[in-house]
């Protein structure tokens, strides 16, 4: 057998293989290539639902007539909102305090960070001014 006649034989057998395997090599390699991106908290509309939730029982607990009773139920939720606030802000791109500091956000800070939020586009409760006399949103 000649080299023109092995290579007569060879180059469709060659072409054949190639054209089965090499798109999916590619798929493989472009797979790799470009990683799978994944959110790295909860989906936007979940925060804000929250922060809605925690903003309308904070304003349940502090028209309450027990809120001597459940001062301590009122700092809890506030430290939630204020740790849901970071969270969102982080997630829309507002500029926020350090979610290490969420517990002890001030009056002022939970306030300018819910009104950023809410410049942003994010809606919350028409009555998110309202604060309890210790200065705690």
């Amino acid at each position: 057998m000649t080299l023109r006649n092995l290579l007569i034989f060879a180059v469709p057998v060659t072409s054949a293989v190639a054209a089965g395997v090499l798109p999916r090599c590619w798929a493989a390699v472009r797979d790799r290539r470009q990683p799978e991106l994944k959110p790295l908290g909860p989906p936007i509309e979940q925060l804000a639902a929250d922060l809605r939730r925690l903003l309308r029982l904070h304003g349940a607990l502090t028209v309450s007539a027990h809120s001597a009773l459940c001062a301590h139920r009122v700092w809890a939720v506030e430290a939630a909102i204020g740790a849901r606030a970071i969270e969102t802000a982080a997630a829309l791109g507002v500029p926020h305090p350090d979610p290490s500091a969420a517990p002890s956000l001030t009056r002022t800070e939970l306030s300018a960070l819910l009104s950023a939020l809410a410049a942003e586009g994010l809606v919350l409760p028409r009555w998110v001014g309202h604060f309890t006399l210790d200065g705690r949103l």
